[in-house]
């Protein structure tokens, strides 16, 4: 296979005849599909298996992970200004902030 070939089945980073971005191929979107129904199935699965202390760390990483892929490709920021992404990270970062410093509240600060 020639390396523009490979280009188109993967994902095009330049823009193309139209001046519009290229896209993930069908095949990588199956796959981010895959991998997020996957983490989905395990966020799940802590429901009935017992992990103990693991258990907001592992769900956080998972909730990020996700978000990064949903983000990334699904609303199509890998494609765009790295300008939203810094917008999209601040947002997930301050989301993250506020979710422990409440857990913390309600875990170290009982009357």
């Amino acid at each position: 296979m020639s390396t523009e070939t490979l280009e188109h089945e993967q994902f095009l980073s330049e823009p193309d005849d139209t001046g519009e971005h290229g896209h993930a191929s069908d095949a990588l979107y199956v796959k981010v599909f895959i991998v997020l129904f996957l983490i989905t199935a395990a966020e799940v699965a802590t429901y009935v298996v017992d992990i103990g202390d693991f258990l907001l760390p592992s769900l956080m990483i998972m909730m990020v992970v996700k978000f990064a892929l949903v983000v990334g490709f699904f609303m199509h920021l890998r494609f765009d200004s790295r300008l939203l992404t810094w917008v999209f990270v601040a947002g997930l970062f301050l989301a993250v902030v506020v979710y422990v410093v409440t857990l913390t509240t309600f875990s170290y600060w009982q009357a």
